[in-house]
């Protein structure tokens, strides 16, 4: 190897991915941040996961890039963190970036003052100006903060007072610690108020919410069901139901091998985006299991069961445990990497895999396989033909 940081000293697979990057990488630690003060640098943190498809992106553009990676050394302390190794650290500057954007994602990309306070932040960012109709890459954002760091200290400090309190103020209300004492932190009202805002939002279409990407969230499921038993919600039964039927329909549920990917892209849960989270689907398990228990579907049952049978069968570690993820990428016959190759499939590989006669031509109606393809000309699996006549 060309390159080796002390990331290579780490336990974590995110981690050791990172240990040959040309970029002095350094864990979180005091270590790190006392280095910053030494040498009168802010921190560059950047926090993702191992089978994070966009984490990877940054790698190979940016990670890797000999020319970014000697700026980010000269001009900064840079610190990989594992949201799955510490998600403490994960969930105050996801807030402060959250705060400072609107949204959030990994791989997270925050700059932090040699106290640990944030003071600019965002997610993925392209290598170069121009790169994927970026106006600014990451290398002129490099440039451009330490830039503001070092000759206008007085606006950063504003910048870092203002998101450090934003963060206080979010993470206290999340907790319920600002809840004034004596008087309960929960609201009578909140549960009937929530179902309200469902209903208001609710993608009668699709199920979930109108929008996109959607992420198939289990707790919203659950508390339309318990809507529905103890009040007589029949509307909040019905929304309950439509989201788990659309979502077991579409691409983002592994139609031959169970399992539910981390989010679809697009509104109607076909495009996933192609990593799939233990704690996704032992949780949509729970709710799809509530879902039988309550409406005596059957498809609501099979849909628990396959997905448990996926867990039993890909996501045990031969050591013990569960593994917490699958990558979204995978290898392509030619062995590159691409995201989601491992799922989807040209209508003239089904053929040949189930060898041509009537059944396979009730496969191919019933998933919708066409020669062009519903994602960049191949198929991913989603049920859209789910009676015949024959």
């Amino acid at each position: 190897m060309k390159f080796t940081n002390r990331l290579i000293l780490e336990r974590s697979p995110y981690l050791l991915q990172h240990a040959h990057n040309p970029v002095d990488w350094r864990p979180w630690g005091d270590e790190a941040f006392a280095e910053a003060r030494r040498l009168g640098k802010p921190v560059f943190l950047s926090i993702g996961y191992s089978t994070c498809h966009w984490c990877h992106v940054m790698e190979e553009e940016s990670f890797e890039d000999e020319e970014i990676a000697a700026a980010m050394n000269d001009l900064y302390v840079s610190i990989k963190v594992d949201r799955e190794e510490r998600p403490d650290v994960d969930a105050i500057y996801m807030t402060a970036v959250q705060a400072l954007t609107g949204s959030g994602g990994w791989p997270m990309s925050v700059w932090l003052t040699p106290d640990r306070e944030p003071f600019f932040g965002g997610t993925y960012f392209p290598p170069r100006d121009g790169a994927r109709g970026a106006r600014h890459g990451f290398l002129t954002v490099l440039r451009d903060v330490r830039e503001a760091y070092v000759s206008d200290p007085e606006r950063v400090g504003r910048a870092t007072a203002a998101l450090v309190d934003a963060v206080r103020t979010r993470m206290e209300a999340a907790t319920g610690a600002a809840a004034p004492a004596g008087r309960a932190s929960t609201p009578p009202s909140l549960i009937p108020d929530t179902i309200t805002v469902f209903k208001r939002l609710f993608d009668d279409r699709d199920g979930g919410v109108r929008r996109a990407p959607k992420f198939p969230s289990n707790m919203p499921i659950r508390l339309l069901l318990r809507a529905s038993a103890r009040a007589g919600d029949d509307v909040a039964l019905l929304m309950a139901g439509l989201t788990l039927e659309k979502m077991a329909a579409g691409g983002m549920y592994d139609q031959l091998a169970g399992g539910f990917h981390r989010y679809s892209t697009d509104a109607r849960w076909l495009v996933p985006h192609f990593e799939k989270m233990l704690y996704d689907n032992g949780l949509l398990i729970v709710a799809y299991a509530e879902a039988h228990q309550v409406t005596g579907r059957a498809d609501f049952a099979r849909v628990a069961r396959d997905t448990l049978d996926y867990l039993l069968r890909e996501m045990i570690a031969p050591d013990g445990g569960f593994y917490s993820a699958t990558d979204a990428d995978s290898k392509r016959p030619d062995g590159k990497s691409e995201e989601g190759a491992f799922f989807v499939w040209s209508e003239a590989e089904i053929r040949q895999v189930l060898g041509g006669g009537p059944e396979t031509e009730r496969f191919v109606r019933y998933y919708g396989v066409t020669a062009e393809g519903n994602f960049e000309g191949a198929n991913i699996l989603a049920v859209v033909a789910p009676h015949h006549d024959d």
